[in-house]
């Protein structure tokens, strides 16, 4: 599990951020389409004046990383994950 350190800030914790994106990105417009990378960015940077366009690449990079947004071109789409695959267990 990844943990944030006790001291950050939270509003501006990269999880937090990523789940920022995909509250976005799970609305009405964005819904399981691609969509243009800007327009989501500008709905981001509108929630808290401290957002940069660099947290928000850093948070797509991560979401990227762990699956749960897909890119094409300049566009990007949220991955549903299907709750019925079981999970790989590595300790057996």
């Amino acid at each position: 599990m990844i943990l944030p350190h006790p001291e950050s800030n939270l509003r501006t914790n990269l999880m937090v951020l990523g789940a920022e994106i995909i509250g976005i990105m799970s609305k009405s417009p964005f819904n399981e389409k691609y969509v243009l990378v800007d327009d989501v960015m500008n709905k981001f940077l509108k929630v808290d004046k401290n957002r940069t366009p660099d947290l928000f690449l850093y948070a797509v990079t991560f979401l990227h990383t762990v699956g749960s947004i897909e890119k094409k071109e300049y566009k990007i789409k949220l991955i549903k994950n299907d709750t019925s695959k079981e999970q790989l267990n590595l300790f057996q």
